[in-house]
């Protein structure tokens, strides 16, 4: 964890929040910003916004991310860490790191629909409960997320779908750039379970390509799977990679994400739960890891090291 992040800090955000609001607004206007793509043009994002939709969980611990002060020094740790670009996270992650100057010089990406909340019999009914695009232009951050799941057996998709275009029309006319994060899902004994077969990612990508009045800023973000050479074939849009649920060892996770790193059109990662709560606790090895895969200087200083 960061050593600079204390309980002092903490208790100053709560004092913060409760008598002086404003200064969310301030600090967010006077953080230092940065261009998108940077040096080698690519970009490794930290994701924070599981919360907002109630998915607390990593591994075989239901509530790993509950605890707001401890979620908040692995981002800290994370962020201060060479070769990290940016986060992604709801307005609440947000606001709490730019209070604690942890923002300059780093892309931040605002999630947007959280309303699908892990586990309702509305999950498929993705309501936009966070960012806007205006609202993430008006904050002053750098790149708007959405995430697109396609259940045909489940109405609450037209909705989601619609909603999702409006964002993508919306973020283009803004000029903001916005990432699409698709999955074909279905309902497996009571539960949405996205659908990580090859065939279905590009079934995905073809259909979240097309949403929207204009593409001209859309980006996608997409699961590594296999096959990732026919995946990237479906599509010219600049594409990052998730880092999933932390499911396999690290090495075999790593190994997955350099394969996929290699393809045409794959700009970087945005990872995690897999790098915040990694097996061993080490956050700054899991991330320093994940670093070195995305950007070759990294890479070359930590070999140097």
């Amino acid at each position: 964890m960061s050593d600079r992040l204390t309980d002092i800090d903490i208790a100053r955000l709560r004092e913060i929040r409760a008598t002086d609001p404003e200064a969310i607004r301030a600090a967010l206007a006077s953080r230092v910003r940065r261009p998108l793509l940077e040096g080698d043009g690519k970009l490794f994002i930290v994701a924070a916004d599981h919360t907002a939709r109630g998915a607390l969980g990593v591994r075989g611990d239901a509530l790993a991310m509950s605890d707001r002060g401890e979620l908040l020094r692995r981002l800290v740790a994370a962020l201060e860490r060479p070769g990290v670009d940016g986060v992604l996270g709801t307005p609440d992650v947000l606001e709490d790191l730019a209070l604690l100057g942890a923002l300059d010089g780093k892309v931040v990406v605002g999630s947007m629909n959280r309303g699908g909340l892990q586990g309702a019999s509305f999950e498929m009914d993705d309501r936009f409960t966070a960012y806007s695009a205006r609202g993430i232009v008006d904050s002053g951050l750098d790149f708007a997320k959405l995430l697109v799941r396609i259940n045909l057996e489940d109405a609450g998709t037209a909705e989601t779908i619609e909603a999702t275009a409006r964002a993508v029309s919306e973020s283009a006319a803004l000029k903001l750039p916005i990432m699409l994060e698709p999955f074909v899902s279905n309902w497996v004994d009571g539960r949405i379970v996205n659908d990580l077969s090859t065939e279905a990612v590009i079934k995905s990508v073809a259909i979240a390509s097309g949403l929207g009045e204009s593409t001209a800023y859309s980006w996608l973000k997409l699961p590594v799977v296999d096959d990732m050479e026919r995946v990237m074939a479906a599509t010219t849009l600049p594409t990052l990679l998730l880092g999933g649920d932390p499911t396999d060892g690290p090495d075999e996770t790593y190994g997955r994400w350099a394969d996929a790193l290699a393809q045409p059109g794959v700009r970087g990662l945005t990872v995690g739960r897999t790098l915040l709560y990694p097996p061993d606790d080490d956050v700054v090895s899991a991330v320093d890891t994940a670093a070195a895969l995305v950007h070759a200087d990294v890479a070359a200083t930590t070999q140097n090291a």
